[in-house]
């Protein structure tokens, strides 16, 4: 076997573990969807750096997203801000907390039928060319495949815990 092989094999490997690891910490009710103890409209960024450290780059961009590197791919964590608070009728103290937390895969070999994502009616699935996405907005995760393999990972707050935020 040669070293490219053997490096491809651990990157699935990688992969796979890193999609099982993110589908345990899953969580459904009126929470969103976690991630490395990470919740929306919960965690703050004293939260995400403790979890994941300094972002590269050590500064947001120009929309407040940090982004880091993690084992098999990239994160990147954006956080409720005053005009989301606003838009959204939520109570002020949201502000300053993760929005969402978005996984951008590197070579994953995860299929939406490894996943299980075909026979879970929890999740919506959404078809446009090679890019197929299957959401389940109640918890909040949202998987996207590009021609059959895992490109992306999103966590957000779920539909009740969202409703459950909102000014009454």
């Amino acid at each position: 076997m040669d070293k490219t092989h053997t490096a491809q094999l651990r990157a699935q490997r990688a992969g796979r573990a890193l999609v099982v690891a993110l589908l345990l910490t899953c969580v459904a009710g009126a929470r969103g969807a976690s991630w490395h103890g990470l919740e929306p409209l919960k965690s703050r960024l004293a939260d995400v750096q403790r979890e994941l450290g300094k972002p590269d780059g050590d500064v947001a961009n120009a929309n407040g997203a940090l982004r880091f590197k993690v084992a098999g791919g990239t994160v990147t964590v954006t956080f409720v801000t005053a005009k989301f608070v606003a838009t959204k009728k939520l109570a002020p103290d949201y502000e300053g907390t993760v929005l969402e937390v978005v996984l951008q895969h590197e070579h994953a070999m995860d299929t939406p039928e490894s996943l299980g994502l075909t026979k879970n009616d929890d999740f919506k699935r959404e078809e446009q060319g090679a890019v197929v996405v299957f959401r389940n907005l109640k918890d909040g995760v949202a998987y996207t495949f590009i021609n059959g393999h895992l490109h992306t990972t999103r966590y957000a707050a779920g539909a009740e815990q969202l409703a459950s935020a909102r000014v009454r």
